[in-house]
């Protein structure tokens, strides 16, 4: 018996940097199943190059990773998600589009690497830092057990996982 991967689509205002890390990782980490998505309210032009390269770095495919707006995801030719979650606050606080089929929702945030001001040094630290936070939150969605991802209760699964990490 096949079974269809779970569609988790990540969001922030731009879809440059915690979104696209999240849809990187886990679609890296994720197998057969997840299929991961990443959109944002404003899209930025492209995803943030530190991003890529701390991606890169970690053996992570970046191929096709783009910034998307999520009025891609709210029509109903759109894959249906099974997962909304939220990796920034700007986008947490925003009115989102409806997303057909009700998905569960989740707010997991991370501070924004692309805010930290110094040496080059330190603006890659704080895009690894952010990419290893958001790996260790998503090694915990995968480790759930099927239950726990079905959807009577994968909105609480999620959201619970908001306090790890």
């Amino acid at each position: 018996m096949t079974h269809q991967p779970l569609n988790v689509l990540f969001l922030c205002t731009h879809n440059s940097a915690r979104s696209i890390l999240a849809e990187a990782l886990l679609n890296h980490i994720g197998g057969t199943r997840f299929k991961a998505y990443s959109a944002g309210s404003q899209p930025g032009t492209a995803p943030k190059p530190l991003a890529l390269e701390v991606l890169k770095h970690a053996g992570v495919d970046t191929d096709g990773l783009r910034s998307k707006s999520w009025d891609d995801f709210a029509g109903e030719a759109s894959p249906k998600m099974d997962l909304v979650i939220t990796v920034c606050d700007n986008a947490a606080g925003e009115t989102c589009p409806y997303w057909p089929g009700q998905p569960a929702t989740a707010h997991w945030g991370y501070p924004d690497p692309s805010d930290v001001q110094g040496t080059p040094e330190q603006q890659r630290e704080a895009f690894r830092h952010t990419m290893l936070a958001i790996k260790r939150r998503l090694e915990l969605l995968i480790a759930l057990p099927p239950e726990k991802l079905a959807r009577t209760m994968l909105q609480d699964s999620a959201r619970a996982l908001a306090q790890a990490g």
